[in-house]
């Protein structure tokens, strides 16, 4: 608990566990030491003369249950204070080791970007002078002992990630070409849509404005029409009224002709030689029907 506290690694925490067994070791040696010089004074009989064995032996015991609080308290700080200087040389050894990676990694990106130079320089030159000869790899010197095959691995592994770059790059400028040819094909049939819309916005609106005149014309065709019949209409009314007026007129007028007719034609000989006949022929019906009845 005390270790995670203090915020150390689990390698850095196997250190301290064998640090801390050493001075546990070390410990029970020296309470060995001390109990058995305690143990040496008890068993001497040169006190005998002052002291009684009795209060030698409390006297020591107390004295030896003193000296073993000490001597553990003293252990258990001096532990405690080795483990914060552990920890700060933990610390400062992982910062040096750090700095001594990045170094060692500067180091090696510094001596691997010239060769990759150098190579790509050879290789341009063997390729202008022998196309068809094989790419010589460059020779890399080691480092450090034992580090040359995986520093060679390294560069071949840089080399096959450059070759693949290097094809995906042609592939990426072969689609960006085809994607600007295509963009220009589609710029093209933009400006020719956008032309025709145009072309196409005038001429409706050309049909739009001939509509809307057309429209006027009927509409006042139409205002115009209905302004005669409501006019015609009014002047029929007026006439049907005075024909009205005129047929009653006449009528009346036919009614009074008839009746001076019928009186006129009373007055006439030929009306009255007709009602004597019509009179001499009733006379002879009812003679005819009584003689029948008889």
């Amino acid at each position: 608990h005390a270790q995670a506290e203090l915020g150390l690694s689990e390698h850095h925490q196997n250190e301290v566990i064998g640090y801390m067994r050493f001075a546990r070791f070390k410990r029970g040696l020296c309470l060995k030491t001390v109990d058995s010089c305690f143990q040496d004074l008890k068993d001497s009989r040169l006190v005998e003369e002052t002291f009684t064995v009795d209060e030698v032996t409390d006297m020591l015991d107390g004295l030896q249950s003193v000296v073993h609080s000490e001597v553990e308290s003293e252990l258990i700080n001096t532990t405690y204070t080795n483990v914060l200087l552990l920890r700060q040389l933990f610390s400062q050894a992982e910062k040096w080791y750090l700095k001594l990676q990045t170094d060692v990694s500067d180091l090696e990106n510094r001596e691997l970007l010239e060769q990759v130079a150098e190579f790509e320089k050879s290789e341009f030159t063997s390729s202008n002078k022998k196309p068809t000869a094989d790419p010589v790899k460059p020779k890399l010197a080691p480092l450090n002992e034992g580090g040359s095959e995986l520093l060679n691995k390294r560069v071949a592994h840089l080399q096959e990630e450059n070759e693949k770059l290097k094809t995906r790059l042609k592939t990426i400028e072969t689609q960006a070409t085809a994607a600007l040819d295509e963009k220009s094909k589609l710029e093209k049939s933009l400006r020719d849509l956008q032309m025709i819309q145009g072309d196409q916005k005038t001429n409706t609106n050309q049909d739009i404005t001939e509509l809307e005149m057309k429209l006027a014309a009927l509409k006042s065709r139409l205002e115009k029409t209905l302004n005669d019949t409501t006019a015609n209409q009014k002047f029929l009314e007026e006439d049907l009224v005075t024909t009205k007026h005129d047929l009653l007129r006449v009528q009346e007028q036919l009614s009074a002709a008839e009746k001076e007719l019928e009186k006129k034609f009373q007055q006439t000989a030929a009306y009255r030689n007709m009602k004597e006949i019509l009179s001499k022929k009733n006379e002879q019906i009812r003679d005819l029907r009584r003689r029948l009845s008889k």
